[in-house]
């Protein structure tokens, strides 16, 4: 039986169709429609794959993405390339997701040939280490028993990631808290060393958590029947190198929520410190039938 983590790197890598075009298979994971970040992982793999070598190796630094229609998860999906511009120390790529004649996600992606300049960051968070952190306990049966079947698929699985949460919610029965949480995560076995592999790994895990911030003042989560969440756009940024499969902290903050739609933004640390991504996210919120409060940050 293959395992969570092999699966995934079997998901982010990708059927070359032609020079420029590429399918890639779809998992469910219990969403609904397809997981954004496997669209995010899997349109980065597409753009790495066409970079050219002689040009010397370039990084991603930045990822832009906008989520256009939902993907079904019973069809594969088709990513083309747009070779927008190789220069001598940059290259661009645009991204366009393709599902049923029609895109579902696109994309730019800004890659970099390694560079000595000013280097400073934020630090990272006072938190415990992730061997002082609980992993987060599992539901009894019963409790799975009373949610939908996609939930308990959602809550049920073996994920290829494991996550660690500072401060861990009750997402079935939420409190109202302030916008913010920090999250320890690694992939729950090694891998090889290949970087191009690992920032497609975050860039699928940068998915996980973001957009649920900004839920924690209102007492909501996605878990809840009346409540509708769907990501509209993604922005990831790479800073230094980092390893998936060992253990990084996401720290996150929602600074506002208006108009059906929260914005929410990460920071992403190994555990010795270094500040190695960021992250920002908007997504639309929906309640049916109920009234959420416009309550401010922190109250």
């Amino acid at each position: 039986m293959i395992s969570p983590v092999s699966e995934l790197i079997e998901l982010l890598s990708l059927e070359r169709l032609e020079n420029n075009l590429f399918r890639g298979q779809s998992r469910d994971i219990g969403t609904k429609y397809v997981f954004g970040g496997q669209v995010l992982g899997q349109a980065l793999s597409a753009a790495q794959a066409t970079l050219d070598s002689a040009r010397g190796e370039r990084a991603a630094h930045s990822l832009h993405a906008y989520f256009l229609r939902a993907g079904d998860i019973e069809h594969p999906i088709v990513y083309d390339v747009d070779r927008t511009r190789d220069g001598g120390s940059f290259s661009v790529r645009r991204v366009t997701a393709i599902q049923h004649g029609q895109p579902i996600f696109v994309c730019a992606a800004s890659f970099q040939v390694h560079e000595d300049g000013a280097e400073h960051q934020l630090p990272m968070p006072q938190v415990p280490m992730p061997e002082d952190v609980e992993p987060t306990p599992t539901l009894t049966p019963e409790k799975l028993a009373q949610l939908p079947s996609k939930i308990q698929r959602w809550l049920n699985r073996m994920g290829p990631f494991e996550f660690r949460p500072i401060y861990p919610r009750d997402d079935l029965n939420p409190p109202k808290r302030p916008p913010f949480q920090q999250v320890w995560f690694k992939l729950s076995e090694p891998v090889g060393d290949a970087p191009e592999l690992h920032r497609a790994l975050l860039a699928y895990a940068s998915d996980f958590h973001l957009l649920g911030t900004t839920t924690f003042p209102h007492g909501i989560s996605y878990y809840q029947p009346n409540v509708q969440m769907a990501s509209l756009d993604h922005t990831m940024w790479f800073h230094r190198p980092f390893r998936a499969d060992d253990w990084l902290l996401y720290s996150i903050d929602s600074p506002s929520a208006q108009n059906a739609r929260g914005l929410a933004r990460g920071q992403i640390f190994d555990r010795a410190g270094h500040l190695v991504a960021s992250t920002s996210q908007e997504g639309m919120i929906r309640v049916i039938n109920n009234d959420i409060g416009n309550d401010k940050a922190g109250g």
